[in-house]
């Protein structure tokens, strides 16, 4: 009898665990293609991000965003609220909130020379840099992936695809946006951004991967 208890236990369990996994979205299972030697279903990031991307990614990040210096100040003083309001996080514990802000401000400095550019940006009119936006073509990170409510890691096979999934993202905004961005001159020119970002050890300026970003007229 107790052996049969323990196996209608452990049955009971796999029962539940199985109920607690997460469906694929529909936009995931689209993305996987039969591979050219026919063993299967194989993962294709960019179109999942390009099926997701004006319908679901930018309408979610323009409806989420804080202004800027509103968010870095709440974050200051209380992360998680400033995180409940304008960002996600995917669950409880150490894992830092992702932030989605909008801004509006000037390039104070301009960092070109390899793959990883970025500007930095003063968005409270100081002079001084208050973020730095990644101009690419090479971005660190998965902000934007991170920062999405509706993307959870439990609707992909393995990390592997995950992590790709995010550096889709990255893929799509410097093919949309950034490579047609000029690298000469960018300094005192106006910059508009919406974006996402972690926060910074050290109270650095935070490094905001751009969903969106569009310059203007020099000073």
């Amino acid at each position: 009898m107790p052996r049969l208890a323990n196996r209608l236990m452990i049955a009971a369990m796999a029962l539940t665990l199985a109920a607690c996994k997460i469906a694929p979205t529909a936009e995931v299972q689209a993305a996987r293609q039969v591979g050219a030697s026919g063993a299967g279903p194989v993962f294709d990031p960019d179109k999942a991000v390009d099926a997701i991307w004006a319908a679901k990614v930018l309408p979610y990040l323009k409806a989420k965003a804080g202004d800027f210096v509103v968010v870095r100040d709440l974050a200051a003083k209380n992360a998680d609220e400033a995180g409940q309001k304008y960002g996600y996080r995917a669950k409880e514990g150490t894992v830092p909130w992702t932030y989605v802000v909008k801004a509006e401000g000037r390039v104070v400095a301009a960092n070109t020379g390899s793959r990883a550019a970025t500007i930095d940006v003063d968005v409270d009119g100081d002079g001084k840099a208050d973020m730095v936006v990644q101009i690419g073509p090479a971005l660190r990170g998965t902000a934007l992936r991170d920062s999405l409510d509706f993307v959870s890691f439990n609707a992909f096979t393995n990390q592997i695809e995950y992590a790709q999934f995010g550096k889709a993202f990255n893929a799509r905004v410097n093919a949309d946006v950034l490579q047609a961005l000029p690298r000469e001159k960018l300094v005192g020119r106006s910059v508009t951004v919406l974006g996402a970002y972690v926060l910074e050890p050290g109270g650095k300026p935070p490094l905001v991967t751009p969903a969106e970003l569009s310059l203007g007229a020099g000073s």
